[in-house]
């Protein structure tokens, strides 16, 4: 009996000891947990509209109404909150397969004055085209709106050839401000061409508003080179901005397994898809056994394990504080959006801001200084405020 009262004791007194220990620790977690703002920001998100199917990419209007183009080949409005039954007419024949389809929007700088939009698409191939019977490659055309119509449609720019391949149409447009638009062209799954100059796949093209070539493009003058191109070795760029102030493009594309890159872009630069890249095959075979080579270019980051990058912008108001200058990245393959810290053109800091939301095929800051955010899965539209 002695002896079972004292085992009794003695596990008695361990027992208090570890409780003891236990709260102490979470007295310790406690005090020392980090606290805002070392902690990313709370924020309210909240939607906008739903009932999109496969939404792509959104265009705020002056009025306040935004245009959403549907990858499907829709282009539909969202007035005074709600989606307008009555779709927009007029969009030419778009080639909706695979990853292709109806894809960017975007209104020229001086939209208030000529009313010109300009939109993106996967365009079938025509009778007078290069490359692969009942294939297809990214065309750019302006047009405006008259009620529920397109009208004064211009075709500004087919990329060639045509490609059957499904994949990697690129897409985004954008304006630089001294009378030029950008585009952003996928490989088509065709890698190899990302290098070759001759053919418009994995490139970025620099036009005129208008759709003619600048005379001083980089290639203009080269033997077998496109003159339309600025940049290559290029794989899926889907994300195309320029900083408010110092004016630098940048960019960021898919990578295969692993190697997403965030670039800066330059004239005539070499981004070195196939021949270098973070990433591997999706068989996990090698692509390439260099994340370097003299003459091309290094990412600012690269994300590894992928994120599917889509869709970026710059923070240019006060409504995030902090924040000015800095980039907002969305992913499809995580469903969620990144904060990166900008300085001196490097990413000093990244941190999820938003989990879970949704694949993220656009960002954009609204007039009003807060983030939009279109997501496909859910056909939705979001907006994002910090918490007060």
């Amino acid at each position: 009996m002695k002896l079972l009262i004292y085992l009794f004791k003695k596990q008695y007194k361990i027992l208090v000891v570890l409780i003891t220990l236990s709260f102490g620790l979470f007295l310790i977690s406690c005090i020392n947990k980090p606290q805002n703002p070392n902690n990313p920001p709370e924020f309210e998100v909240k939607t906008i509209v739903s009932g999109l199917n496969m939404p792509w990419a959104m265009a705020f209007l002056p009025d306040g109404n935004i245009l959403v183009t549907e990858r499907g080949g829709k282009l539909r409005l969202i007035k005074d909150g709600i989606l307008d039954p009555q779709e927009i007419t007029g969009i030419p024949k778009v080639y909706y397969r695979g990853q292709g389809g109806l894809l960017d929007i975007v209104l020229h700088p001086n939209y208030k004055e000529n009313g010109w939009i300009y939109l993106s698409f996967a365009s079938p191939k025509k009778d007078n085209e290069t490359g692969d019977d009942n294939g297809a490659n990214t065309e750019l055309i302006r047009a405006k709106i008259n009620g529920h119509a397109l009208t004064n449609i211009e075709h500004l720019y087919k990329a060639q050839p045509n490609v059957k391949a499904n994949i990697h149409f690129g897409g985004r447009i954008l304006f630089d401000g001294k009378g030029y638009v950008y585009l952003s062209l996928g490989e088509r799954g065709q890698k190899e061409e990302a290098q070759n100059l001759a053919k418009a796949q994995g490139k970025i093209v620099r036009l005129h508003e208008d759709g003619k070539i600048p005379v001083d493009n980089p290639f203009v003058n080269q033997k077998n080179a496109r003159p339309e191109i600025w940049t290559y070795g290029h794989r899926n760029p889907q994300g195309l901005v320029i900083h408010p102030v110092t004016k630098v493009i940048w960019e960021h594309e898919h990578g295969p397994q692993g190697g997403d890159e965030l670039n800066i872009i330059e004239k005539g630069k070499n981004y070195g898809w196939p021949l270098i890249t973070y990433g591997i095959d999706y068989d996990n075979s090698i692509i390439s056994d260099k994340t370097a080579a003299p003459g091309m270019e290094q990412p600012v980051i690269h994300w590894t394990p992928s994120i599917a990058p889509c869709g970026m912008t710059f923070i240019t108001g006060e409504q995030f504080k902090g924040w000015k200058g800095d980039l907002v990245v969305g992913s499809l393959k995580f469903m969620n959006l990144e904060h990166l810290t900008i300085k001196d053109n490097k990413v000093v800091k990244k941190e999820v801001i938003l989990d879970k939301i949704g694949r993220v095929r656009d960002v954009k800051q609204g007039p009003d200084g807060y983030l939009y955010v279109v997501l496909e899965n859910t056909g939705s539209i979001v907006s994002v405020k910090p918490k007060a």
